[in-house]
């Protein structure tokens, strides 16, 4: 005999918090499927973290970003500026995240956040976090890269194949001396979205461990790590996240090199 689907205390309490005018979207159509995705997301998963509110989403708009989830993106917007991430740091995400998946993936993400913050009355466009000059963004740039990953990087910028070196130039000018060097959010929580967008991407082996190494250089350590691809494993399932920890764990083996 089937059981009526319920949805925890927990749950419902962490749904309320988090769209305070809203009910489950499927439950009229879906209520199976809402209970266990809510008593798995919001109470389940949950319960197994230390993270605050806004590491824990920007981790997962991260996610969302780097799997290409437009319609859940929006709704956990509303939910991250709902607990209180302010707008600077979702605008950082994605101008960050556009270096790892490109204007192609990204450009539909600036148009949902502009409605959310717009409908919210956030004006826009938000204060400037610039702080490089096309003058100084290599230089900066690969001085962040030696920040991050360490001193190995130093003379990155000038590195590379005959015939590529063009592509390192723009890594620590771009990547880095665009994005990095920017306010809004701190080196260990670019990191961190990085990481979750690259999981999020799937296919980026060698990109992901990387940037797991990064992650421990700045202080985000193993638990931490574990931590944030706990929370973000609903949003991409399975697959990627076990991809992401062994990763993770491959970094760690690095460090203690």
């Amino acid at each position: 005999m089937a059981t009526k689907p319920t949805v925890s205390e927990a749950a419902l309490e962490e749904h309320r918090r988090m769209f305070p005018n809203e009910t489950f979207t499927l439950s009229a159509t879906d209520p199976e499927f809402v209970s266990l995705f809510a008593n798995f997301a919001f109470d389940e998963v949950l319960s197994e973290s230390k993270l605050d509110d806004r590491t824990r989403h920007l981790a997962i708009l991260a996610t969302c970003l780097g799997c290409g989830g437009q319609d859940e993106f929006r709704r956990m917007l509303v939910a991250a500026l709902e607990t209180g991430l302010d707008p600077v740091a979702v605008k950082e995400t994605i101008y960050q995240l556009t270096a790892y998946l490109g204007i192609a993936r990204t450009y539909p993400f600036f148009f949902i956040a502009n409605e959310v913050m717009s409908a919210r009355g956030i004006a826009l466009p938000l204060p400037a976090q610039g702080t490089t000059t096309r003058e100084d963004r290599v230089q900066k740039g690969e001085d962040k890269q030696v920040e991050l990953f360490g001193e190995h990087m130093r003379g990155f910028a000038t590195s590379g194949a005959p015939g590529r070196e063009h592509i390192n130039r723009w890594l620590s000018g771009n990547c880095f001396g665009d994005y990095y060097t920017r306010g809004g959010l701190s080196n260990a929580e670019r990191e961190m979205i990085t990481f979750c967008c690259i999981s999020a991407q799937g296919g980026c082996e060698p990109q992901l461990t990387s940037h797991a190494a990064a992650n421990l250089h700045v202080g985000n350590d193993e638990a931490f790590m574990v931590d944030v691809v706990s929370q973000c494993l609903p949003y991409i399932g399975y697959p990627r996240s076990l991809n992401a920890l062994r990763c993770l764990s491959a970094a760690v083996e690095q460090s203690k090199d």
